[in-house]
């Protein structure tokens, strides 16, 4: 039932586009570390070319696949329908971060929706692309993107959020750093 691809193809990117929700997968080196599996939203995803892509990171309690990507680069993307028909995505790749200090920042942040509690950007070379038929996946009927977490940025304000990151994402669960661990504030 799961089909491989050599590239996202044109389907597959409506699919993407159509998605409201997405999940991010990462891991450590460390056979003991904490595999880490987030969902994301707030219309972030970017398919940059058939093999690249990016989602726009807000700042959130932790900061794991930031970590992850820095130690050794893994990252899964995973897509699902919650209507029909059913699939279910995934795009396994090599990923890194993106600072807004960065070169690469000014090129690929016009792409996004500006939000309050910009962190980075996740970009992710595809080596694998690859549906299966999800079938075991629940209908849902969406009602739309919270915005608890844009509004939570909003009110902390730049300088609040700085200091939230220096606080909170700079080391990993599992004691790894993060790229915003070199950042002087």
């Amino acid at each position: 039932m799961s089909k491989l691809f050599d590239c996202i193809t044109e389907e597959l990117q409506n699919f993407i586009a159509a998605q409201n929700l997405f999940f991010v997968g990462s891991a450590p080196l460390s056979s003991t570390g904490h595999v880490n599996l987030s969902p994301k939203g707030l219309e972030s995803f970017r398919i940059l070319s058939p093999h690249r892509v990016g989602y726009l990171d807000v700042t959130g309690s932790g900061n794991e696949t930031s970590a992850h990507l820095q130690e050794n680069g893994r990252i899964t993307f995973m897509f699902c329908a919650f209507q029909e028909p059913a699939c279910i995505l995934r795009l396994y790749g090599q990923g890194k971060t993106i600072l807004p200090d960065s070169p690469e920042w000014n090129s690929l942040y016009p792409l996004f929706y500006p939000v309050s509690g910009i962190r980075q950007i996740i970009v992710a070379d595809i080596e694998r692309v690859q549906t299966s038929c999800g079938f075991g996946v629940p209908l849902y009927e969406y009602q739309g993107q919270r915005e608890t977490l844009v509004k939570w940025a909003s009110k902390k304000g730049e300088e609040g959020i700085k200091e939230y990151q220096q606080q909170k994402n700079i080391i990993s669960i599992d004691g790894l750093s993060t790229p915003l661990s070199k950042i002087q504030n």
